[in-house]
């Protein structure tokens, strides 16, 4: 069994808005848009839907859960199995997240923790997470004490004060100081040791796929603060113990439906005209009025929306929307293999310093269904990542000559069935975005955006940020008819050692 809502005792509970507890006590329930069915969107619609709100959630894709999906396919021998982007880690610290997955699992008992998150450096070395202190500072410290790659004498080395916005991370007085500057350049700026800058760029820049002068380092100063020196939750995880469809969001439609909540799937917003009353929707079915909208769109289907909805939002708001940009394009590729990896392989491990492959993860290592072939086949599935790619037919080869390299035994295996997809949509944290970038709240009082790529001055990223903004984009609308809210969590919002936030304080 996991913990639900983690053990940090700095954990920050922002209470919920007060209001009445059912829109049926309105005397006529608001109906609301809620476009996109991903994890900003579920979440939208749960907090909206547990208010008596009526809810229509549109999802252009045949399924639900957007980048955290999957979908039905079959392997050249006819076997069905479920596809999907790819391996997605459940932190313990994405309260936000885990309290939307509560709804239909209060336990979590369909999440189950990994044990460590190995990463392999280019001479080979390896260093884990696994057995560390919890608390700050000392994960740090003992991370860097038995790390093969970012040594004592490193931390020595680097430059303290150079460091301090590392470990006095508060949102969003950090990106007023650092979004103009790359990640690469400021590690490079505080001394960060060579030999581990793959620790910095794996956990924390790749992780959104980009490339580390393409991040910015304000966005790298969070991460390292939600994951490592802000939180004593530390950076093992979880992850679910079937597909996403069946372990996550199948159970999670159920429960929308219960509240009625109306899901059309397969069904693309096309526009939004504002009217008296509140907005017009257009799908190719035709238009339906809504009091209300959330547009919970990753960000190529939210400028498209956008672009054909001149009256919605300001010149201002519609130019910020336009601007943002999406992160290079990324491969994951699944492959069925006909025989075993070595027993001790790890279910996930990090290897972007071996280009262009990123991480290997075996499913059937944690997954139920891929754990079930592979008993029944004597065979394994693993999947390969590549980030900030450059698309090519040679990629998939070049991953797998590296999966050989890594584990050997895999390079006499007969590939029984392949999946690759290639993917190019998501956000993009560049140099200067953040002070850009539209927040959950709009012009219009009955227009809120949620999504991992909508600002939200919390410490927060990518899953736990989409939630995060999905609950916030709740509370605004239901602020607005008078009803209750839901409460938000998060990692504390400044660093954990007080005598480094005064010395940073005094820089200022």
């Amino acid at each position: 069994m996991t913990l639900p809502l983690g053990t940090d005792p700095r954990m920050v509970t922002r209470p919920a808005p007060a209001g009445l507890a059912d829109a049926g006590l309105l005397g006529r329930r608001p109906a609301v848009a809620v476009v996109g069915g991903g994890i900003a969107g579920l979440t939208a619609a749960t907090g909206l839907a547990e208010r008596g709100v009526t809810v229509t959630l549109f999802e252009r894709e045949d399924h639900l859960g957007g980048r955290v999906g999957g979908w039905a396919d079959r392997l050249p021998d006819g076997t069905a199995v479920t596809m999907s982007r790819g391996f997605h880690a459940f932190f313990r610290q994405y309260y936000n997240l885990r309290s939307l997955l509560t709804r239909t699992d209060p336990r979590l008992d369909r999440l189950t923790p990994l044990a460590d998150y190995p990463l392999l450096d280019a001479q080979g070395r390896t260093d884990t997470f696994a057995g560390l202190p919890r608390t700050p500072p000392w994960n740090a410290l003992a991370f860097a004490w038995r790390s093969p790659t970012f040594t004592p004498r490193d931390l020595v080395r680097i430059n303290g004060r150079g460091a301090l916005p590392l470990a006095t991370v508060s949102v969003p007085e950090t990106y007023h100081r650092l979004d103009a500057i790359d990640a690469a350049s400021f590690l490079e700026a505080i001394n960060f040791p060579e030999a581990a800058k793959h620790l910095a760029f794996e956990v924390f820049s790749r992780s959104f796929f980009a490339d580390p002068r393409e991040l910015s380092a304000a966005e790298l100063a969070t991460m390292f603060h939600l994951y490592f020196l802000g939180s004593s939750e530390g950076l093992v995880f979880d992850v679910p113990t079937e597909p996403f469809p069946q372990a996550l969001w199948d159970p999670l439609a159920g429960y929308l439906g219960d509240r009625r909540v109306s899901i059309r799937t397969g069904t693309a917003v096309a526009s939004l005209e504002r009217t008296p009353d509140g907005f017009a929707v257009t799908t190719a079915d035709g238009t339906a009025q809504f009091d209300a909208v959330v547009l919970a769109c990753d960000v190529p289907g939210l400028r498209e929306i956008v672009a054909a909805s001149p009256t919605v939002g300001t010149s201002s708001w519609r130019a910020a929307v336009t601007g943002l940009r999406t992160a290079p394009p990324f491969l994951v590729r699944r492959l069925w293999l006909d025989r075993p990896v070595a027993a001790a392989r790890p279910p996930f491990l990090g290897t972007g310093s071996v280009p262009p492959l990123d991480n290997i993860s075996v499913l059937d290592r944690y997954e139920g269904e891929a754990r079930r072939w592979a008993a029944r086949t004597g065979g394994s599935v693993v999947e390969l990542h590549a980030y900030a790619a450059t698309t090519g037919e040679h990629l998939g080869k070049a991953l797998d000559e590296r999966l050989h390299e890594i584990y050997p035994e895999t390079l006499d295996a007969r590939v029984i069935g392949s999946i690759s997809l290639w993917r190019e949509d998501c956000p993009l944290f560049g140099l200067g975005d953040f002070a850009r970038r539209p927040t959950v709240e709009t012009p219009d009082p009955a227009l809120a955006l949620a999504g991992d790529g909508v600002r939200i001055d919390l410490p927060v990223a990518l899953m736990e940020r989409a939630a995060t903004t999905g609950w916030a984009a709740a509370n605004r609308l239901l602020a607005g008819w008078g009803l209750a809210g839901h409460p938000v969590r998060s990692v504390p919002n400044r660093g954990r050692i007080g005598l480094l936030n005064r010395l940073a304080a005094g820089r200022r």
